[in-house]
């Protein structure tokens, strides 16, 4: 495809000739970009107002500022068409880590984002963030998107009204409990509306429909409206505007209420989770535009990784959480966008949309719910990833649950999270039985010393009751 019609100043900036593409497909390829990643304006609201602290017009406002000015320097400054946006499962850690299990307040919560950030950009600055990512085995990095995943995709069961948690004592074979998952009555009005969601969705997606998630949402809020049950109605004002007000609402006084050691460790979480996402996305989405050379490496990665890094202050500066690079940029690659335009297009498209930001308050939790589910379901598609042979920390690539050495570190990780509600304790139980296990093996030379001090940290954390008398 020639460039020939592209205006000189867009030939120029984006080198449409060059990479063999024009602006007409690249202006496609970013509509098909924003198509895609949209849900987040409906999906984000409904993560971080779960306890009525935030609105939903306020969070819609700062989801789509911070998604559209990120992703436009995302294109000027790396002409890579890597769409930037709050990130799912960074959110779930603000809201029910921080703010819901430790009692921060929003804008503390936020101050960890803050932090996490700055500490992600001048790792990147000195050159240091690729060396941290070799540190970490690659079955440990696969296990913390899966538990994201599963953590995710019990969010979405719980908002569609699917499983419920039921109190009070119960009788089982082992023993009695106190309160249980369960799968809730499928006779309400709200799950019907969750699964004409979910049914649209993974029909779409079977037909490779590129905006499946965006149309899912859609078509259960419209079933929501004229279904019994006032599930939904439209906002009171609902071209009121965007809402500003969460912009530079954020603090640092987390230090104060949490502690030091447990403020080191939720910020090294969240960094972590961001380390692993971000290179995930850029590789994937890398190899899909031609971008990664013979090495199968992305030339030029510290420009995208400083990009990310420094969204993710700007999210925790405008309240929005932590806002990453996203693999459904993919989206617009696969329509044959190839250069920064795309993402610039997406960004002035978010852009574009905040004037109509309230109307968002009208697609019910019934609505989102299953692109939750279906959101989780694919972070945990790394689990089907055979890429034989050993990593640089004499790791195995691929997970084999036959062996001790990554079944345990695995599946504590995918599994803690999801059953404590808490991602930093998924992430610190695997480091912790990840070391313990080598060393019982005699192969702790096979441990990068970084990886034994963030054990220790962790421990220290988990003991943190016991040796420190901790009431968090």
């Amino acid at each position: 495809m020639a460039a020939d019609a592209a205006p000189g100043f867009l030939e120029k900036q984006f080198k449409l000739s060059r990479l063999g593409t024009n602006v007409q497909t690249e202006i496609l390829a970013g509509l098909t970009t924003f198509m895609v990643v949209s849900y987040i304006i409906a999906v984000n609201p409904l993560t971080l107002t779960f306890n009525g602290e935030l609105t939903v017009t306020q969070v819609a406002t700062v989801t789509c500022l911070v998604a559209g000015v990120m992703s436009i320097i995302m294109g000027l400054y790396t002409n890579r068409a890597i769409a930037i946006a709050p990130g799912l499962g960074i959110n779930a850690i603000v809201a029910f880590t921080l703010v819901g299990s430790m009692g921060l307040s929003f804008p503390e919560a936020m101050g960890v984002v803050v932090t996490e950030g700055i500490i992600i950009t001048i790792l990147v600055l000195t050159g240091v963030r690729q060396y941290v990512l070799e540190v970490v085995p690659l079955i440990l990095k696969k296990a913390i998107s899966v538990g994201i995943g599963f953590f995710i995709l019990l969010l979405g069961l719980r908002g569609a009204g699917v499983i419920a948690f039921h109190s009070g004592d119960f009788e089982s074979e082992v023993g009695t409990y106190t309160g249980r998952l369960d799968l809730a009555p499928l006779n309400s009005w709200p799950i019907f509306v969750s699964m004409i969601g979910l049914l649209v969705i993974t029909v779409l997606m079977a037909r490779n429909v590129k905006a499946a998630i965006f149309w899912g949402i859609i078509v259960s809020t419209v079933t929501a409206f004229l279904v019994p049950g006032d599930i939904t109605s439209l906002p009171r004002d609902p071209f009121s505007g965007p809402d500003f007000s969460l912009v530079g609402e954020f603090s640092f006084g987390y230090w104060g209420e949490l502690g030091i050691l447990t403020s080191i460790l939720v910020v090294l979480s969240l960094m972590l989770t961001d380390f692993f996402d971000t290179m995930g996305t850029l590789i994937g989405v890398g190899a899909q535009a031609g971008y990664l050379d013979e090495n199968g490496e992305l030339p030029d990665a510290e420009k995208p990784l400083l990009v990310d890094s420094v969204a993710a202050v700007a999210g925790g500066l405008v309240s929005s959480s932590s806002a990453t690079s996203y693999i459904e940029s993919a989206a617009g690659v696969s329509v044959g966008g190839r250069s920064g335009l795309v993402v610039v297009v997406t960004g002035l498209l978010f852009l574009l949309v905040l004037p109509f930001v309230s109307l968002v308050e009208a697609i019910p939790g019934a609505a989102t719910a299953p692109a939750l589910i279906v959101v989780g379901l694919l972070m945990m598609s790394v689990l089907s990833d055979d890429e034989g042979g050993v990593d640089r920390t004499g790791t195995r690539r691929g997970i084999d649950f036959g062996n001790m050495e990554d079944s345990f570190p695995v599946a504590l990780t995918m599994l803690v999270m999801p059953f404590t509600f808490n991602i930093t304790y998924g992430i610190g139980a695997g480091f912790v039985s990840f070391v313990l296990i080598k060393v019982a093996r005699g192969k702790a030379s096979q441990v990068h010393p970084a990886m034994y001090a963030i054990a220790l940290l962790f421990l220290l954390y988990f003991l943190r009751w016991s040796l420190f008398g901790a009431e968090f």
